[in-house]
């Protein structure tokens, strides 16, 4: 059976799904259950990535120091890949890792230093847990990075594809800086080995639980996860979460949030145009004369609508959340936009200084 939505009623769903409703979440896990991963981020115009996607849902009940404790404490969460996950994944995610076809210049660079992987599992196993800086390069062929994420040693280029391919994990952090180690250690006892058709459904579902509603893409995985829905208006046919799409009469209404570029609701550009009308580009990596609304501007979401962007930074050394501009690609109606100062406050004192640059 294909259900039949009209386009209000899809993006309730796929707020809620992301737990950007009124209804906010206890606590760090619950929300990495719920979206399924979690980007990590350097980049801290406000703050890094990992904390602004927790603060925009939990709110003033989020410290930095409950995620830290979920990875490294209670090992709740796990770091895999550039994002943080729940441990009710790991089973399938490790099972799809371990079947990873690379790209071929990966596979050949991989093939030509298997002594130098091998050098850094058997380093990791006798010495235990160690940044990428305490692993010797002991490559027979090194890869250039044009892109330039890497520099001239190849050991963190090397753990990165092994940790690919299942055989080293991110244990932890020593600042920015990841301490890595082998699987047998990172990660827990019997941890189940699934067929791969079974995982690769698991987390197509898992993926579609976190959107609520999506299209299958490269962007939005989601396979033949949930149920078949059409959207008034919009062509083709989308995947529906049956629990979001049997909980949809139990909406609770829509509040403001303010999303880091990198929020895991903001990925799949495409769903973002055809479901809610936003065109939406960071344009940190354009040239500033040519930035229309910031190095990185924050989406702001009125209920279910992407009304504006947030252009602000966190100066550290004046000890102020400075906003640069608030543009409204939506007008703000006076309660609306007296709501979105609100938010834009409470973030000023979640990060425990104040606003400037707020216009009222």
């Amino acid at each position: 059976m294909t259900h039949h939505l009209s386009r209000d009623e899809a993006r309730r769903i796929a707020v809620r799904a992301q737990l950007l409703d009124a209804q906010r979440p206890g606590d760090v896990v619950e929300v990495a259950e719920q979206l399924g991963w979690i980007k990590i981020d350097p980049t801290a115009a406000i703050t890094t990535s990992e904390h602004a996607i927790l603060w925009a849902r939990i709110g003033w009940g989020y410290e930095p120091g409950q995620l830290q404790k979920a990875v490294e404490v209670d090992r709740q969460l796990f770091e895999f890949d550039g994002t943080l996950r729940p441990m009710s994944v790991l089973g399938p995610l490790l099972t799809v890792s371990r079947h990873r076809r690379l790209y071929a210049d990966t596979g050949t660079w991989l093939a030509a230093n298997e002594r130098f992987g091998r050098d850094v599992i058997s380093r990791l196993r006798a010495e235990g847990p160690m940044p990428a800086s305490a692993i010797p390069d002991t490559s027979q062929v090194q890869r250039s990075s044009e892109s330039g994420w890497y520099g001239a040693n190849q050991v963190p280029r090397m753990l990165e594809v092994l940790s690919r391919l299942g055989e080293v994990a991110v244990v932890g952090r020593q600042g920015r800086l990841r301490v890595w180690d082998v699987v047998e250690r990172a990660y827990p006892d019997g941890v189940p080995d699934l067929p791969l058709d079974e995982a690769e459904r698991l987390l197509a579902e898992r993926r579609l639980q976190g959107l609520g509603i999506a299209k299958k893409s490269a962007m939005s995985p989601v396979g033949t996860a949930g149920e078949p829905v059409t959207i008034e208006g919009l062509p083709g046919t989308y995947r529906v979460d049956s629990e979001a799409l049997a909980a949809l009469d139990e909406d609770e209404g829509g509040r403001v949030a303010i999303l880091n570029p990198y929020d895991v609701s903001l990925y799949d550009r495409r769903r973002l145009r055809d479901l809610f009308g936003f065109e939406y580009k960071v344009e940190q990596f354009v040239p500033k004369a040519q930035r229309v609304y910031g190095y990185f501007a924050h989406p702001v979401l009125v209920g279910d609508r992407f009304m504006g962007l947030l252009d602000a930074e966190h100066d550290r050394k004046r000890e102020v959340l400075r906003v640069n501009a608030l543009h409204e690609l939506e007008q703000f109606e006076p309660e609306e936009l007296e709501m979105v100062h609100a938010e834009i406050r409470d973030l000023g004192g979640w990060l425990g200084v104040p606003v400037v640059g707020l216009g009222d």
